[in-house]
Formats: structure tokens, sequence, C-alpha cells
């Protein structure tokens, strides 16, 4: 009787956790990083790179890179000619990630510290941003996906992942909405409910530019 009341104190203090973790969004610490090296069911590499469509000489901004579970990655598709500019609050997910770059001997991975709302790029200047079970954890999403939506050329994308079990999880709905709200089109969504990566461009339609040009 004692382990089970046990059981459910500590299940009911996870869901609480939880619940408080959800309503207050914060990035998740460093010292926690096992769970952004956890395998990625779903969101997996391989339909990153379907979605996301990385091109030689490209320059891709990556939110949030946690430990470069995707970067590493991208940074091979895009090659030397290209970069994935890695941009986080914390410093030490930065410089973990460059250690995994360095000891590949990849040297197109640039890191930046900062804030997602304020972004220190030029208007016009991303080919690609990535935030995967990162937008949530951002408190004011609005500004940081204005951020985004300016930085992106014209054209650029916008690729977001999210996985069901994160306590930030934004459901596709809801992300629909948030990118709409900044005139961010979708294009593409790979996955289902509980796992995805969806696609946003930058700018009007392709007929409506042609028409308008």
């Amino acid at each position: 009787m004692r382990a089970r009341t046990l059981f459910l104190l500590a299940g009911l203090g996870t869901v609480a956790g939880a619940v408080w973790w959800r309503k207050n969004p914060s990035a998740c610490p460093y010292n926690q990083r096992f769970w952004v090296e956890a395998p990625h069911p779903i969101i997996t590499r391989d339909r990153l790179r379907q979605v996301l469509l990385p091109q030689p000489g490209e320059r891709i901004l990556e939110i949030g890179p946690g430990t470069g579970y995707y970067t590493l990655e991208m940074a091979e598709s895009v090659g030397p000619e290209g970069a994935v500019e890695i941009f986080d609050i914390q410093q030490e997910f930065l410089d973990h990630t460059m250690r995994r770059a360095e000891e590949k001997g990849l040297s197109n991975v640039v890191p930046t510290l900062g804030d997602a709302t304020a972004l220190p790029h030029a208007d016009d200047s991303i080919d690609a941003v990535v935030l995967t079970a990162v937008l949530g954890e951002i408190p004011d999403r609005a500004a940081a996906l204005r951020e985004i939506e300016r930085v992106l050329r014209p054209g650029g994308r916008l690729v977001v992942g999210e996985l069901f079990g994160d306590p930030h999880f934004t459901t596709f709905g809801s992300l629909q909405g948030q990118c709409g709200d900044v005139a961010l089109r979708l294009e593409q969504r790979s996955g289902n409910w509980f796992g995805y990566f969806a696609r946003f461009a930058a700018g009007p339609p392709p007929a409506e530019a042609s028409a308008a040009a």
C-alpha cells in the first residue's frame, strides 16, 4: 500500500511539474541535456532532411541546436561553401555542439549566443530556419516568429519539428495559426499528430510574386 501511494504521489508530482513547465516556458537546462540527446522517434534526421531539402551553399539558422543532434548532418549537406549558424540562449549548448563539429572536422558551424526574439541577422539574409522541439520553450513565440520571417529571404523556409511528450509540445493546428499571423505559409507537413516536421515559406506564393513583378 505504501509503495502504491508513493508511486501515485510521484506520478502526480510529474504531472504537476509538466503542467507548471508548460505554463512557464523556458529552455531546457544544460544539466538536463539527456532529454535532447535521447532518440528522436518520428522527428528523425531523415525526415528533417526530406522536409528541409538543404542545398549546398545555403545559410541555415538553427535555433536551439541542443547538443547538435541535427546540426552536423545539416552542416554536411550545405558543404563548406554554406553554413549552419547555431543560435541559443545558453552558451553550454553552443560549446557542446561546436566540440562535436570540430571532432567531425566541420568548419562551417557558426555559434551565436542570444535571444530568439532579437535575432542579430540582417533582413532577407537566411535561406532556412530550423527549430526542433524549441518553439514552445520561447515565452514570446509571436515575437520570435516575426524575427524569423524578417531574416528569411523571400521564398526561404522555416521548418518546425514537434514531438508529443515534450512539455512544450506545439500542436500542428496551433503552429499553423501562429505562422499565419506573420505571413509564413504552409508548404509541407511530414509525420502525424504525435510528431511532425512542418515547412513554411516566407513571402507570397510564387504565382502572386510573379503577378506583382
